[in-house]
C-alpha cells in the first residue's frame, strides 16, 4: 500500500525551551502537543490516534495518551531511536490511508540536558545488559561518540575524506542556527574553529558533536480532506523508508549506513529523485552521520561526500543542497536523544516558507526528512520521508 498523497503534516511545533529543570517530561509531551495542535487549528478531541516512543514515561503511548485524555483507534510506540518519529509519520500515514485514523497527534520530549545525559561516558545508553551482543561489547566499555568515530576514521581511510571537510558541515549548521533565536549554540564558525575545538574521540573533535538539550517537538497528521479545510499551507507525505542495519553476522562495512536502504525505498514511493529535492534535513548527531547519510540517500556517490559537502555546499542560498537551516542537532537542539522530530518540522517549515528569511529555499517543494537511531558503529535505525507542498 503506497502513502503517496494520502496523509498530510497539518501541524508542527517544536518547544522553544533548551533546559527545563522546573518541567517533567510528561508536560514537556503535554506543552508540544498543544503547540502543534494549536498551529493546525485543531485540538485534543479532534485527535483519533497518538504516536510516541521510549522517551515517553511509563508506557509510553499507553502512558502518554491517558495523560494527555485521548480517545484513539489508533497507537504507535516503535522506538528506533533517532529514526522513530519519521517512522512515526509513515506509519500515522498508513494508518490515515487504511481508514483506522484521521487526526494523528506525535509527540517527543526529553530533558538529557537537566539529568546530565551525553555520548562520552561509559557504558553507553545504546548497550544495555538487554542487547543481544553485550557480552562481547561490553569488555570495550563502548561510548556513544567513540562509536561514530570508528565509522569516520574507517571512511576516512577508504575515501581519504578529512577532517576539513567533516567541519564544513559544522559551518554549514552553525551559518543557519545564528538565525533561530531558540538554538542553544547561535555563533558562526569557521573551518579552523572545528579543526581547534578539542579532541573528543580520533578523529571527532568537540565541534563535530551534537548538543544535548531538553525539549522536543510535536507533528499532526491528517487525512487529505482535513488538511484542505483547515487555514494552513498543506505539506503532503509523498514517500517514506525505514530499515535497519546490525553488525551483520560480523560482515561489518563502516562506511554505509541504513540510509542506503530507506532512501530509494521513499523516493520510489515519492516517484523523485535525489536531484529533485529543494532542501535537506539530515540528522546531525555527529557530522560524519550527515555525510555518510547524504552519500546513502544518492545526493553523491558513495566516497564522494567530503567533496560533496566541502566550500559550503549545504549553505542554504550559496550551496547545491541547503540542510538543516535550523542549526540542526550541531547548534540547535538535541533533545530526548531522539532528534529526528525537529528534521520534519523544519522541513515543514520550508515547505509552508515559514523558515527564517535568511535561510528560506526559494519556493520550497519538495523536501528530504532523514532520521538516524542508534549506533552508526554498530547497529541503528533508519527512517527517511520525501514532503512535498501542495
Amino acid at each position: 500500500m503506497t502513502i503517496r498523497r494520502q496523509a498530510c503534516i497539518a501541524g508542527a511545533f517544536e518547544h522553544p525551551t533548551r533546559k527545563a529543570p522546573d518541567k517533567t517530561v510528561a508536560q514537556l509531551h503535554a506543552e508540544v502537543a498543544r503547540g502543534a495542535l494549536a498551529d493546525a487549528g485543531l485540538t485534543l478531541a479532534d485527535v483519533d490516534g497518538y504516536c510516541c516512543a521510549g522517551d515517553a514515561p511509563g508506557l509510553g503511548a499507553n502512558s502518554m495518551a491517558d495523560y494527555l485524555g485521548l480517545k484513539t483507534r489508533f497507537l504507535d510506540s516503535t522506538d528506533t531511536g533517532g529514526s522513530a518519529y519519521l517512522v512515526h509519520v509513515a506509519h500515522a500515514a498508513q494508518a490515515i490511508a487504511l481508514g483506522r485514523a484521521s487526526v494523528v497527534l506525535i509527540t517527543l520530549a526529553g530533558r538529557p540536558r537537566t539529568e546530565g545525559a551525553s555520548g562520552v561516558g561509559t557504558g553507553s545508553r545504546m548497550v544495555t545488559p538487554t542487547t543481544p551482543d553485550v557480552p562481547f561489547e561490553m569488555p570495550y566499555a563502548p561510548v556513544t561518540v567513540n562509536n561514530y568515530a570508528l565509522a569516520a576514521a574507517r571512511h576516512m581511510h577508504e575515501f581519504g575524506t578529512t577532517s576539513e571537510q567533516l567541519a564544513w558541515i559544522k559551518v554549514a549548521a552553525a551559518t543557519h542556527a545564528q538565525h533561530n533565536p531558540h538554538a542553544m549554540l547561535r555563533e558562526p564558525v569557521t573551518v579552523q574553529d572545528v579543526l581547534d575545538s578539542p579532541m573528543i574521540a580520533d578523529p571527532l573533535h568537540k565541534l563535530d558533536c551534537c548538543v544535548v538539550s531538553d525539549g522536543g517537538g510535536a507533528l499532526v497528521v491528517v487525512h487529505p480532506d482535513i488538511a484542505r479545510s483547515l487555514k494552513r499551507p498543506v505539506v503532503q507525505v509523498m514517500g517514506a523508508g525505514e530499515a535497519i542495519k546490525g553488525t551483520l553476522n560480523g560482515h561489518v562495512d563502516l562506511t554505509w549506513s541504513a540510509a542506503a536502504l530507506t532512501g530509494p525505498a521513499a523516493f520510489a514511493e515519492a516517484g523523485v529523485k535525489p536531484a529533485d529535492i529543494q532542501y535537506a534535513s539530515i540528522y546531525d548527531s555527529f557530522t560524519i552521520s550527515v555525510l555518510i547519510a547524504l552519500e546513502d540517500l544518492g545526493f553523491c556517490a558513495k566516497g564522494q561526500g567530503g567533496h560533496f559537502v566541502a566550500d559550503g555546499n549545504l549553505i542554504s542560498g550559496v550551496g547545491k543542497l541547503p540542510f538543516n537551516t535550523d542549526g540542526g542537532g550541531l547548534c540547535n537542539n538535541h533533545p530526548a536523544n531522539r532528534g529526528g522530530i525537529t528534521k520534519v518540522i523544519e522541513a515543514v517549515r520550508q515547505l509552508r516558507g515559514e523558515a527564517h528569511p535568511k535561510v528560506q529555499v526559494p519556493n520550497c517543494g519538495l523536501a528530504l526528512a532523514h532520521g538516524m537511531g542508534g549506533l552508526l558503529g554498530s547497529r541503528h535505525g533508519s527512517a527517511t520521508l520525501i514532503l512535498e507542498r501542495a
